[in-house]
Parts: structure tokens; C-alpha cells; sequence
């Protein structure tokens, strides 16, 4: 019995030996800032349907933090329409708010405005918002600049 456990403690002090080291924070999360190129998804479940119908388009973000201003320029003509206004981050979650969004709330393409999920490394990056199960907006950019 005493040999086998001889065979476990090298094991043991590799495990504990992750506990001893230095406990810097995370660094921070990178600003999204640049330009950005890529996707555009709606995605729209109807009521009495279980498929999702999507509309694509290809468009630009470019975004600056020196003034947290944005536009959205590419293929505006038909699903996703070109825009432009500020943004501001706080955890995980990012707000657009579009200058030329209509004051009625009512338009016949997707406008970057209001608040959505985020992730971004540096390269890529991601805005989703979802409402209930029926509407998912999805945005798959790359940073090009």
C-alpha cells in the first residue's frame, strides 16, 4: 500500500503548485476600436412556424474610441440600414445609439440601436441581441484596420 501512494504525490504537488503562483488581474478587454468587416444576420421565427428565415448582408463598422463615435457603411440598400451615432461598453454588454433611427420607431431595416451582447479578443467581434425566441440579430465582424 505505501508504494502506491509514493506514485500520487508527484501528482499532488504538480496540482498544489498551480495554487502558489502570483495572482495578477486579468488584463483588460481590448476596446473595440477600428474598422470592422463582415456579416450582418436577422434572423425571424413566425409565430406558427419552427424554421427561422434569415436575411444577410455584408457591412462595415467602423467604431472610435477617441470620441465613441460609430457607422455602419457596406450593404445598406435592402436588409441593414447605414447609420451612424455613439456607443458606450460597460461588462459585457454594448449600446448603440443611432442618430438617424427614425423618431416613430417604426423602419423597414435593422439600424444598430440599442443594447447587445459583446465579445471581442483584439481580431474578432461579435454584437448579438435576441428578443424571446422569435428575433436574433447577429453581427460577425473581423477587424480590418
Amino acid at each position: 500500500m505505501r508504494g502506491r501512494f509514493i506514485y500520487f504525490i508527484p501528482l499532488l504537488f504538480t496540482l498544489c503548485a498551480g495554487c502558489f503562483g502570483t495572482n495578477s488581474p486579468a488584463p483588460p478587454a481590448p476596446l473595440p476600436s477600428g474598422t470592422f468587416a463582415g456579416q450582418f444576420r436577422l434572423l425571424h421565427r413566425q409565430q406558427n412556424k419552427t424554421t427561422f428565415d434569415t436575411l444577410k448582408a455584408n457591412i462595415t463598422l467602423t467604431m472610435k474610441s477617441s470620441d465613441f463615435t460609430y457607422a455602419v457603411t457596406g450593404d445598406t440598400s435592402t436588409v441593414h440600414a447605414g447609420s451612424h451615432g455613439v456607443w458606450g461598453i460597460a461588462g459585457t454588454s454594448i449600446a448603440f445609439t443611432d442618430v438617424t433611427f427614425p423618431k416613430s420607431g417604426t423602419t423597414t431595416k435593422t439600424h444598430l440601436n440599442g443594447y447587445y451582447t459583446y465579445y471581442y479578443d483584439g481580431t474578432v467581434f461579435q454584437i448579438v441581441a435576441t428578443s424571446l425566441d422569435t428575433l436574433a440579430l447577429q453581427y460577425d465582424l473581423k477587424r480590418t484596420q
